[in-house]
């Protein structure tokens, strides 16, 4: 698919984002007491996420479930809990979901590794979930890989550091042929470059891409989320900010956009707790201002997102 203005179609996209439509806090009321939340995967009446410590020491997949319009308490997701696992991913069809995790390979070893790319998976949406089944080579290395995502046709794009990357952080792409995985390559210069690219979310069909790019000249300030599109010969446009009505001053990362909405869901450290004037001269007044949704802690957003053709 050939995009004749990049320029044009970022400035629709953004440009539409009204006042009421910047970042919303979501799921603040059932993640409140959780001190980090970050990553989305979203499916029919579930949402499964990770909950980390504030320096990351922990790191466990949760799951909240849609009952009768509401959202319930979060629960350790069944295939979490042991080790460290973060940025769930499910499939179209609600059947896999991927994640990344350094849990051993070998079932009959409690040794943690680097961070590979695994799978659970299930016959229907209402089934338990498999045991944890490691995506192996050559997708994953000695390397760490991180958040997957996945197109409608199965290829798979991912964050590696290995020694192939251009820089710190790589987005690398992996075609599904014959039901296995191909030889992952890292994405071109129009996205990677020899500082940190991470966490990105392909479009469904593969015509977009979001991904964070870290301290970039362009950014607003420590991690910011780009877009690249894909052209009619595989090659990818060169990734614009999506500015400042979706973008912060702090790390904005882990984009998920539910096209069927047409909303984006990130992550955020954003914060907007303030000192007012003349302080805090009681404690439910300072205990308010420090746990409101926004506080600098991560949590996850939500906004509206059309991208314009």
């Amino acid at each position: 698919m050939h995009y004749p203005s990049v320029l044009l179609i970022y400035i629709l996209l953004v440009g539409s984002l009204t006042a009421h439509e910047k970042p919303t806090p979501f799921l603040s009321e059932q993640l409140q007491e959780f001190p980090s939340v970050r990553d989305l995967a979203l499916g029919v009446n579930e949402a499964y996420f990770t909950v980390q410590s504030p320096l990351g020491e922990v790191s466990v997949i949760m799951v909240s479930r849609k009952i009768r319009n509401k959202w319930r308490k979060p629960k350790i997701a069944s295939f979490s809990g042991s080790y460290s696992d973060l940025e769930p991913f499910l499939s179209d069809d609600g059947k896999r979901l991927y994640f990344a995790s350094n849990r051993p390979v070998a079932v009959d070893s409690t040794s943690v590794k680097d961070y590979d790319l695994w799978m659970v998976e299930r016959e229907s949406i209402k089934s338990k979930w498999s045991a944890p089944i490691n995506l192996g080579s050559p997708v994953n290395t000695e390397h760490n890989e991180f958040y997957p995502s996945l197109t409608l046709n199965g290829n798979l794009y991912f964050t590696s550091d290995g020694p192939n990357s251009k820089g710190k952080d790589d987005i690398y792409f992996s075609l599904r042929k014959d039901d296995a995985f191909e030889t992952p390559i890292s994405l071109g210069d129009s996205i990677n470059t020899p500082e940190y690219e991470f966490n990105a979310f392909i479009a469904p069909d593969e015509s977009y891409l979001i991904f964070t790019g870290y301290n970039r000249p362009d950014g607003l300030g420590s991690g910011d989320l780009y877009i690249s599109f894909r052209e009619s010969d595989n090659t990818w446009t060169k990734a614009a900010t999506l500015g400042d009505k979706v973008n912060s001053k702090y790390m904005d990362y882990c984009p998920l956009v539910d096209t069927k909405s047409q909303t984006l869901y990130f992550t955020s450290r954003r914060s907007d707790v303030e000192f007012r004037p003349g302080g805090f001269t009681d404690t439910e007044t300072l205990l308010k201002e420090l746990n409101k949704a926004s506080n600098g802690q991560s949590r996850l957003y939500q906004t509206h997102f059309k991208v314009h053709k």
